[in-house]
């Protein structure tokens, strides 16, 4: 079991461990004692964040601990998730860094790590990094601590990596968008994207000021950006999340689809182009049965992961599969990013209506999703309600009423100190009754 990381990276509220100043230190030191195994040559390591007003704290000390190994310090400054991947990549380093906590509040942080090829590292290698923060490592000799330097134009080599995932002939000419960048790590770059392909934009959520991120905007909260859809008579919205490696899109009348519908958009349309690699796309479990139903009608194949677009990385990475993502928005087009990139996707959407000149509600609703109730339920440090035995039983009873007519699915966030219940069922009041029934049993046991 890992003691630091969860599904993505180390999280946490700011100034309460484990993120803290010190322990990001130690993180660094750690990390950068990981990656310079050899005393020889060269070992770089960029670091990018989002508009977090700890961002500063966790960079600065992100950098002395990874200085003091001996690795030199590439600072790329506010760009997305995926930006920290391909610059890893583009720029031949050891190692990757985001400052994030993605869809999180202001308060919170995090610390994502990127291999030397672009990836997200493995739990094994987690876990060989957590081994090292307990331990402490020995600093390199004085002679041989790290530089550190900012590389000003990140964002625009970003910006040109994402156009160009696009053919050469698509121009967004004429299409009005509606833009929320959820105060986070796209809001220069997204709307540059869209405005040098031709699009006319209705900017949302681009004036961080280190406190707003994800408030009341961005993919978790797209009720501004679809009334903005409807107030502007836009042709389509884009919400991105704080760190933009997730999507959700507004359709012309106001209508929010989810990353289910955009991946079963994506897929018919990489399918029939002969794109989609062994005709699967790659999803957690937290897909609607829907998609599952709609790609198998097409002939093609759903692969369920857990939750977490790393997982889902892993999987395409081990089949060969070129498309996956999650229901929450991360879409991975593995031929062009490394990790989830939602202006990429959402760009991917807008080539679509261009190709194909449908509304964006004709394109966002490929499958009726079968009814599917999530309910949150918040727990204390320390506490463990799943392992409390009228809950355990309450799952049983919930899995047995379910058997034959739908699923249960029950797990604890990676991200967040919640339980989520989740379940599918075409019959609405005996879903609404067992979810109820279940958050009930783990509200109890965490109270």
């Amino acid at each position: 079991m890992r003691k630091f990381f969860g599904t993505d990276g180390v999280r946490g509220t700011a100034n309460i461990h484990p993120m803290t100043a010190d322990m990001a230190l130690r993180i660094g030191a750690a990390v950068g004692r990981y990656f310079r195994r050899d005393a020889g040559g060269v070992h770089r390591v960029v670091i990018g964040k989002d508009t977090r007003l700890s961002g500063y704290m966790f960079e600065s000390a992100l950098t002395a601990g990874l200085t003091s190994t001996g690795m030199n310090v590439l600072l790329l400054g506010p760009v997305p998730t995926p930006a920290v991947g391909l610059m890893t990549r583009s720029m031949r380093a050891d190692l990757g860094v985001m400052i994030s906590a993605s869809h999180n509040p202001a308060e919170d942080n995090g610390i994502k790590f990127f291999g030397p090829d672009g990836f997200k590292l493995s739990d094994q290698a987690e876990m060989e990094i957590e081994a090292l923060i307990e331990a402490g490592v020995e600093p390199a000799q004085a002679k041989n601590i790290g530089r550190a330097k900012r590389i000003d134009d990140a964002r625009f080599r970003y910006g040109e990596r994402v156009k160009s995932s696009l053919p050469r002939d698509i121009r967004l000419d004429g299409l009005k968008v509606v833009l929320d960048c959820a105060n986070g790590a796209a809001h220069r770059t997204a709307p540059e994207v869209l405005w040098e392909l031709g699009a006319d934009v209705v900017p949302l959520g681009v004036a961080p000021d280190g406190t707003n991120i994800n408030r009341g905007c961005g993919s978790t909260q797209p009720e501004a950006a679809a009334a903005a859809v409807v107030a502007h008579g836009a042709d389509v919205g884009i919400c991105l999340d704080g760190d933009a490696d997730r999507v959700i899109m507004i359709d012309e009348t106001g209508q929010v689809a989810d990353g289910d519908q955009l991946m079963a958009l994506l897929a018919g349309r990489w399918a029939q182009a002969g794109q989609l690699s062994k005709g699967t796309l790659v999803a957690t479990v937290m897909s609607n049965l829907g998609l599952e139903r709609h790609l198998q009608g097409q002939g093609l194949h759903l692969e369920r992961t857990a939750v977490g677009d790393r997982y889902v990385v892993e999987r395409m990475r081990a089949g060969g599969f070129n498309l996956g993502g999650e229901q929450s928005g991360h879409i991975v087009m593995s031929d062009y990013a490394t990790t989830g990139d939602g202006l990429m996707a959402g760009l991917h959407m807008l080539a679509a209506m261009v190709q194909t000149g449908k509304a964006a509600s004709d394109l966002l609703r490929q499958f009726e999703p079968v009814p599917q109730l999530l309910q949150n339920v918040r727990f204390a440090a320390g506490q463990t309600p799943l392992e409390v035995a009228s809950v355990q039983n309450a799952i049983r009873d919930a899995e047995a009423v379910l058997h034959g007519k739908g699923r249960l699915l029950i797990r604890k966030s990676g991200t967040e100190p919640l339980i989520r219940v989740m379940a599918e069922c075409e019959d609405e009041a005996l879903l609404n009754a067992t979810v109820a029934e279940v958050a009930a049993a783990v509200e109890a046991a965490a109270n």
